[in-house]
Order: structure tokens, then sequence, then C-alpha cells
């Protein structure tokens, strides 16, 4: 027994020897790779939070912004443009753009496996676009990954209605506005006209873009998962075009409109302008050309008839400018208003040069220089002074200057600004030659005579304060010459066709050569300005005819029933009762007579 046992606690001595030298289980392993890994991860997410929340927050909130945050804008609508007495010009209506998105179509299209091509639905929406269907065809497939495309812009509402109950998949709508003018070609060239995206491209509607546009609003908001709205984040209010009130009156308009186009039409010229303007307030009334265009539909319609030809054509003006020269020696004294000068034989040389009347005159005083449109007469009277006085009368006038009214391509014409003046060059100055004016620098010179010799700026919007204006001449120079000036349309005058019944009227007729390479042709343009009533001067009109072809060109013939027609209608829209008496009735009715 006693071998035994101790055999056994060898045994067990042995085993405890044994024990430090026994590898590691695989459990113990498994344990430290899984703890050690589990550590890494965590760590690398802490590592990638802390990364994401220091260095990357800005980016994690754009993200999250661009899936929650919407702006809506608040589109304006553009402000109006309305005449002195409130009537609309150019409004703005409602209408659709039509869209669509070429993704979104393929897709439906080869889902329903059915072409584009053959869709029945498309080609009525060619149809009804008025665009032709290999075109439309082509619009909307040519990218299949583009997501917008405009199909037509400015459509009515009864088209985009029809358009939309076709129910085509891909194919939207989108609010917009289009301008309307309702007078159309008559005030044309003032008003001007608007591109697709309702941007003024000329005539008032460029001159005062930024006013009508406005400032559209906007609202920032945030929305849930759902869609719903939760939070106003931003909100600007919008700001409404400013709508405009013009100086002109649309009925003076009209009738000038029709006065000058028939005018033209009548005497086969290449164009006219009218300019009526308010002498005491220095307003335009009415500016018109022809021939104009629609601005409602300009599709095909030549470059030249955009041109407001009454204040961008330069034309040497002719005989309408010798009320300058009388002026000018009144004013220096070389000759008194009674004082008769000598005209005959009917011509004189001037520098080698002749100057020569219709026929002989005789002996005629600065009434009868007018009334017959003597050049010989005139000439005495420029050359009776120095240069410096003449040259003066003119710029004060305001020849060679802007007019005030700043309209897209307006001309401040062509006066030469030299030190050296030949006396023919001056004498060819003193009836309208050697230099170039527009139409509505004539309207301005005219509405300054009958102001009293008070120039006042023009302007194209309605006043509403009075505006202090210079002394440019006399009153006392001014109130002669309009005395003077009314001999022109009496029996013996060269302006009878520019006479208006009723009314007292005083004004002067013009006729030159247009010129050429080298010289003068044989073409002209006619004119006449005048002031009325005399009694208490109103209004100033100025009518040009450009070219007219035949036989008739001279100024009272092409211009004077027109400028009759605008004068007269014009007294009576403004309320303005009739100043000739009985005597004055019976002289101005008579027509015809000599020609300028």
């Amino acid at each position: 027994m006693s071998k035994v046992t101790a055999t056994a606690k060898s045994s067990r001595k042995g085993a405890k020897r044994n024990t430090g030298n026994k590898a590691p289980s695989l459990t113990t392993w498994r344990f430290m790779l899984v703890l050690s890994s589990i550590t890494l991860i965590f760590c690398g997410l802490g590592a990638r939070a802390a990364f994401l929340q220091v260095y990357d927050s800005d980016d994690l909130t754009r993200r999250s912004d661009n899936r929650t945050i919407r702006t809506k804008s608040e589109d304006v609508e553009r402000g109006m443009i309305l005449d002195r007495n409130g009537i609309e010009l150019a409004v703005s209506v409602p209408v659709q753009a039509i869209w669509a998105d070429p993704k979104t179509i393929a897709k439906a299209s080869k889902k329903a496996n059915l072409p584009v091509e053959l869709d029945k639905r498309w080609m009525a929406l060619a149809d009804v676009l008025h665009i032709s269907r290999d075109q439309l065809f082509k619009r909307v497939t040519a990218n299949p990954n583009k997501q917008f495309v405009y199909l037509k812009r400015q459509v009515e509402p009864a088209m985009a209605s029809y358009v939309k109950n076709l129910k085509i998949p891909g194919v939207y709508q989108r609010k917009e506005s289009k301008r309307y003018y309702p007078n159309g070609e008559i005030s044309a060239h003032l008003v001007g006209f608007t591109n697709l995206d309702a941007q003024g491209i000329d005539g008032i509607e460029k001159l005062y873009n930024k006013q009508m546009v406005g400032t559209a609003g906007s609202r920032k908001i945030r929305k849930d998962a759902k869609g719903r709205e939760i939070e106003v984040i931003e909100e600007v209010e919008p700001v409404a075009g400013q709508s405009l009130t013009l100086s002109i009156d649309q009925r003076i308009q009209a009738v000038a409109y029709k006065a000058v186009k028939s005018a033209v039409t009548s005497f086969n010229a290449t164009s006219g302008s009218a300019v009526v303007v308010d002498i005491k307030t220095g307003e335009v009334l009415a500016l018109v050309n022809s021939p104009s265009y629609n601005p409602n539909n300009r599709s095909g319609v030549q470059s030249h008839r955009f041109r407001n030809r009454a204040v961008t054509d330069v034309f040497e003006p002719g005989s309408i400018l010798k009320p300058v020269a009388v002026i000018s020696a009144l004013e220096f004294g070389s000759f008194t208003a009674d004082e008769e000068i000598n005209t005959s034989p009917g011509y004189m040389r001037v520098g080698g040069k002749r100057v020569q009347d219709s026929r002989n005159y005789g002996k005629l005083d600065m009434r009868g220089i007018l009334q017959h449109s003597s050049n010989v007469g005139i000439t005495k009277l420029a050359l009776s002074m120095p240069k410096e006085h003449l040259l003066d009368t003119f710029y004060n006038l305001g020849f060679g200057g802007d007019t005030g009214l700043g309209l897209i391509g307006e001309s401040s014409g062509v006066f030469g600004d030299r030190r050296r003046w030949s006396k023919f060059e001056l004498a060819t100055l003193s009836f309208g030659y050697g230099l170039s004016v527009t139409t509505v620098q004539l309207a301005r010179m005219y509405a300054t005579l009958g102001n009293g010799g008070v120039a006042l700026p023009l302007t194209i919007l309605k006043q509403t304060t009075p505006v202090e204006g210079e002394q440019m001449i006399s009153r006392q120079t001014s109130n002669t010459l309009l005395e003077m000036m009314e001999s022109v349309l009496e029996k013996d005058g060269t302006g009878q066709k520019a006479a208006v019944p009723g009314y007292r009227i005083s004004g002067k007729t013009g006729t030159s050569r247009i010129a050429v390479n080298g010289g003068y042709g044989s073409d002209y343009v006619g004119s006449f300005g005048g002031i009325g009533p005399v009694s208490d001067p109103r209004i100033a009109v100025v009518v040009l005819i450009n070219d007219p072809a035949g036989d008739y060109f001279y100024g009272n013939d092409v211009a004077g029933p027109a400028f009759s027609t605008i004068m007269g209608n014009s007294l009576q829209m403004l309320n303005i009762p009739p100043d000739a008496d009985n005597h004055h009735n019976s002289v101005i009715a008579a027509r015809g007579g000599e020609n300028d």
C-alpha cells in the first residue's frame, strides 16, 4: 500500500511540473482577435465620426439642406406703360411656356413600347404648337439624358389648356407673361418692345427697363421627409415693377400717325415723321413715324422699320429754319421788323456763287421775307451781322445738342463747330443748308418760339411739377416773329395748305434737296413747322415727309395738309377755343398759291 501511494504522489508532482509548458488554447486566441477587431472598428468609427463632425461638417450640412430646404420664387409683373390720360400702351398678360423632360419621355416611350414618332398625341402637339413634327421629335429625342427643353414659349391660355388635356408624359407647363401693345403700330417706335424674357430691347421698354422690371420675391422653407413645410428660413417680399405714365396723349398720337401715314402713302414717300410738343411744359404729346410695324408680331419685319426716325434720322431742313436768321437780325438790331429790304432782281451773288428766289419779289419787310420764303432777303439778313451772333442763335435754339428726351438712338444732328465760315456758307445756313437736324430738334425750336423765347427740355414722361426753362431769345422778338409767321399761312404765303380754320397759326414751310455724293440729287424733303394758337400758344407741331415721289414735293403740298389735320384736331382735343376773327378766317380759307 505504501508503494502504491508513493507512486501516485510522484505522478501528481510530475503533472504539476509539466503545467508551465502547456501551449495556450485556441479559445484564448479567438477571444483576443475578436476583442482587437471590435476595438479597431470602434476606433475607426470614432475617428470617422470625429472627422465628419469636425472637418467635414459643412459638406454634411449642405447635403442635408439639399434634401430638406426648398426656395420658391414669387415673380412680379412688369410695370405697365400708360399715356397721360391712363390709356394702356403696354401691358403684361399671363401665358404659359410649354417644356419637356426628354429623360422622362424616353422612359415613358420605352415602357409603353411606343416610339414618339408613332404617338398620335405628339402629332397633335406639333400641330397645335405650329412646329414641324420632325423638328419636335428631334428636340425631345436628340438627348435622352437631358431633363429640360423648351417646346414653345408665350403660349395663349386656350392653346395651353389643349396641350394639358393631351396628358403627354414628360410635357409640362410653367407660368410666364407676354407683353401686349393695344395700339400696335401707332405707338410702336416710341414704346418699343421686349424679348421673350420680358426684358426691354427697344424704345421706352429698354430706356426704363430697370424701373419696370421690379424685383422677384422668394421664400426659403424646410420640409420634412413627407414633404410637409416645417420651417420658414427666409422670406423676401416681391417689389412690383413700376408703371410709367408718358407725356403722350394717345388721341393726338393716333391722329398724327394717321395723317403722316396718309401723306407717305399719297405721295409715295420713303418715310414721314411728326412731333407734337406742349409749349408750356416741354412734354411730347405725340411722336410718330411711318412706315411703322406691329410690335405684337415682329416676324418678317424689315429692320429699317424699327428705326425711330423722328429722333435718329438727320436731314438738311431748308427754309423751315429761316425764322432763325430773322430772330438773329432782330436781336442784333441790324434791321427792324418794318424795314424794307430790296430783293431785286430776284437773285444775288455771294462769294462768287448765286443765291436766287423763285421770282423777283422786289422790296420786302421781314414779314414778306418769311411769307414768300425769299432766299435773297434772308441772305441779306444773315450777312448784316457778325457771324458769331448768327451762329449763337442757332446754338441757343438747340441745334447741335440734345433735346432732353434721351430716347434710344437720339441724334444731336450735325452743326459744324469751325472757325472759318465763308459768306456763301453763312447764306446757305440762313436758309437751312450746311447743317443737319432731327424732327424732334425742330419741334423743340418751334416750342421755344411759342414759349416767349424760353427753351424747355423736352420730356417723354408726364410732368407733375413745372420745369424751369432758359430765356434764349427775348419775349418781344418771339411775339413779333409769331405775328410775322402768320402771313405764311395766308393767301399769298407759301403754307396756305397748313392753315387751320378757326385758329390763328404761325408756321414755316421747308423744302430741301437731299444730299448725295458730290452734291445734291433730285430728291427732296418737305416739312412744315408751326405754333398754335397765336393768341395763346399751346402746342408746336412739326411734320416731315421724306423723299416724296411724283410732281409734288414742296413742304406746303406734302407736309402742309398733314400739319393742318394734326394741329386742328389736337387743339380741339385739348379743348382750346378758336381765336381767329371772321376776317382772319376768310383769309386763311383760301387754298392754292406759291410753293416754297
